[in-house]
């Protein structure tokens, strides 16, 4: 049976993809404020050269702006100590610019997976590999 603190992570995890969820940018910064750490290490490649939770927060906006019904499901969960790790499929529609590129109206539904380590409660820490690969010849962007 998992501990109480193990269930307590898992069900930030869900409230945060249910923020995300929401396709609203002002719940999903509210998350991100409300439910990560103050110090949150987000290992994310980051051309704005933001850090922490306002690089999380801009990687949802460029999100929301492309994909304004981008959805999270979460198909497996698993939890240890502080660590929650999530498998996941995104689908969503490319309605906005996204990478350079113009809206095209395509679906897109692909996978990612993401190691978060918590504090106090919090999410600290964020590794992710996401299939922008997929993503990127769903809309077209590069040859099937």
């Amino acid at each position: 049976m998992p501990s109480t603190e193990t269930l307590d992570h898992i069900e930030v995890l869900e409230r945060f993809h249910s923020a995300a969820n929401s396709g609203a940018m002002d719940l999903v910064a509210q998350a991100v404020d409300d439910l990560t750490a103050p110090g949150l290490v987000f290992h994310a490649p980051m051309p704005t050269g933001a850090t922490g939770a306002e690089a999380l927060k801009q990687v949802w906006e460029v999100l929301l702006r492309a994909f304004p019904d981008l959805h999270v499901t979460i198909e497996e969960t698993v939890a240890e100590g502080d660590r929650v790790v999530s498998r996941n499929t995104v689908t969503g529609t490319h309605l906005g610019e996204y990478r350079g590129m113009p809206p095209t109206g395509k679906p897109v539904s692909y996978g990612e997976i993401f190691v978060f380590r918590f504090e106090n409660g919090r999410i600290a820490e964020i590794r992710g590999v996401v299939d922008v690969l997929t993503q990127l010849r769903q809309i077209g962007a590069l040859p099937l």
